[in-house]
């Protein structure tokens, strides 16, 4: 049985991990940290990680990045991995995850569906393939109104992975309306759509001449970050010191 700390667990995503978990057989939650205390769980929740007494296997963080130096001392101080949900981290904060990988296991996703971790695999096969046929390609995310950032870290992530494995030769192009120009062909447009409801929309374009690949992948619940996410915490437990991402589970 995996024992899980779940850091913001009254958030949207911590409840349902939560609901998930309740018909679980291999894995369940000891402790939550948050600091929202209005909703009554069959756990026990601390306001932080200093205060946490509760032996778990793994850290599971669908928090903020403002809890991640305080989460990361705790980890390593109690040897258990953590499985970092959490987007938005600033390169000093990258620095500190890494810095605790080399004393424990962190597996972190800018997104943990398996849909889009397996299209990243795709990514990596195709894009050297059709960047050389001369396909121009563009990325498209939607999400609800609420989101704040834009675009999106799969976004980001998904351009990442392409980029890669093109040796880094191509830029990021947010915007077009700044300038009067044709398009390069060592970008990589990015869009955002912001709108309703949407939980979360990525279409990969490769538009060549008289030709379009599209690869596209739509959530239409969060439930799918959150199995995920507990797919992850029950990999993690055992695995040596590192940083560990979701394709790792899939292999």
């Amino acid at each position: 049985m995996t024992r899980i700390i779940l850091a913001g667990c009254n958030g949207k995503m911590g409840q349902v991990i939560t609901d998930i978990l309740k018909e679980d057989e291999k894995a369940v939650i000891v402790a939550g940290i948050d600091i929202k205390q209005n909703i009554i769980n069959t756990y026990p929740v601390f306001q932080n990680f200093s205060k946490c007494n509760v032996d778990a296997d793994v850290i599971v963080d669908f928090s903020s990045p403002a809890a991640l130096e305080d989460m990361l001392k705790y980890a390593v101080k109690n040897r258990i991995g953590c499985v970092l949900c959490t987007t938005g981290y600033s390169q000093e904060q990258l620095k500190l995850i890494s810095e605790a990988a080399q004393r424990i296991p962190i597996l972190r996703s800018a997104n943990m569906s398996m849909g889009i971790n397996l299209i990243s695999k795709l990514l990596k096969a195709a894009a050297p393939v059709l960047a050389d046929a001369g396909f121009d390609i563009e990325i498209v995310e939607k999400h609800h109104n609420r989101k704040l950032d834009a675009p999106s870290g799969t976004a980001l992530a998904l351009a990442d992975v392409i980029n890669e494995s093109l040796d880094s030769r191509y830029t990021y192009k947010f915007d077009r309306s700044s300038e009067r120009a044709s398009r390069s062909k060592s970008e990589i447009g990015i869009f955002a759509v912001r709108g309703g409801t949407i939980v979360g929309e990525h279409e990969i374009i490769f538009a060549g001449t008289d030709e379009v690949i599209e690869i596209k992948h739509t959530a239409y619940s969060k439930a799918i970050f959150a199995k995920g996410a507990i797919q992850a915490a029950k990999y993690l437990p055992g695995k040596s010191a590192g940083l560990y991402t979701m394709s790792d589970i899939m292999d």
